[in-house]
């Protein structure tokens, strides 16, 4: 497969045990974009932030789409491959354990982190998928062997979603195995400090240093 490089930031803990967060930014965003929540989650973790190798009317994204939450499934499924090559090409370049890689996402990054715990389900330790939407329509995530853990933070007011097939996705990701904390926020699309709240007692609670 043609993959491309991603533009990313990547900065070391100095501990080569330390599990990875990996920021991956909404549409319009950049590597640079989610690097002030980092200080929510603590230290002692290595950061690895990447932009999406798409443009959308200039905007970068993680993948195509056809419309408003309309995905280009195809090139979903492509982009998630080539971010999953570049992980593993990465860990080994930078030194850091590519099994201990927690995945933070903000709506278009939360998607492609979702796509790939449906194509790569045992690749993540776990993820924080921040206004997420079910990235597949028919694909269904497999049965994993291992627990991952999973946060999941919605917005009750968010108009870009539908929210009971939220609910139905983040249903299915606990039936394939992971372990799934879901929360609905009373906002929209916009992150608040509860999600911050939230997500990091759910890093502190579940990602051991």
């Amino acid at each position: 497969m043609n993959y491309s490089p991603l533009y990313y930031i990547y900065q070391p803990s100095g501990n080569p045990e330390a599990f990875t967060l990996l920021l991956l930014h909404g549409t319009g965003g950049t590597e640079k974009d989610l690097l002030p929540l980092v200080d929510y989650f603590g230290t002692g973790f290595n950061v690895l932030s990447v932009r999406g190798n798409v443009q959308e009317n200039g905007m970068p994204r993680f993948f195509k789409r056809k419309g408003m939450g309309i995905f280009d499934e195809e090139d979903l499924q492509f982009r998630t491959s080539e971010l999953h090559q570049f992980l593993e090409q990465i860990a080994l370049s930078e030194k850091f354990d590519a099994s201990k890689i927690v995945a933070l996402g903000y709506s278009n990054g939360a998607n492609i982190a979702g796509s790939m715990l449906i194509l790569y389900p045992e690749f993540l330790y776990g993820a924080i998928l921040f206004r997420p939407m079910p990235p597949f329509r028919d694909k269904q995530p497999k049965q994993i062997q291992k627990a991952a853990p999973i946060f999941i933070a919605n917005g009750s007011k968010d108009p870009t979603v539908d929210q009971d097939k939220n609910a139905l996705y983040a249903k299915a990701l606990g039936d394939a195995g992971f372990s799934v904390q879901e929360h609905q926020i009373p906002t929209g699309h916009h992150l608040t400090q509860q999600d911050l709240a939230l997500a990091a007692e759910w890093f502190q609670t579940n990602i051991k240093s």
